[in-house]
């Protein structure tokens, strides 16, 4: 009997993978924050895993330019034109991080419990 990873370890890895990207995308945003005219740009999550979910095989996602990247709106603009919020950035950099922390612990869990049903134990 073959054993099928995709559908083993469910969603877990995708999420890993989107929270990589958004991961880059958000360091990009902090690392900006000073640039004259740089734009803020995150992921919606949700729809990123929505998406992956429909896809065939999990090619490595390309935020750079593409149209999945959305402009966040600054709540406090600046004179310079970039809408880089330190503050919020680092709060969604944080969190982003603790949600990858947790979906690489339910994707050790799943491996656990594989190499415990081929074991036999």
């Amino acid at each position: 009997m073959a054993l099928n990873f995709d559908s083993a370890l469910s969603v877990h890895a995708q999420a890993l993978r989107v929270r990589s990207d958004r991961t880059q995308l958000l360091a990009s945003n902090l690392a900006n924050a000073s640039t004259p005219g740089y734009q803020s740009r995150d992921i919606d999550f949700a729809e990123a895993m929505a998406r992956t979910g429909q896809e065939a095989g999990l090619p490595s996602l390309d935020w750079g330019g593409s149209a999945d990247a959305l402009f966040r709106v600054p709540n406090h603009p600046s004179q310079d034109g970039n809408t880089v919020e330190v503050g919020v950035e680092q709060a969604l950099f944080s969190q982003n991080a603790s949600d990858f922390q947790t979906s690489l612990t339910f994707l050790n869990m799943k491996l656990r419990g594989l190499q415990s049903a081929i074991k036999g134990e």
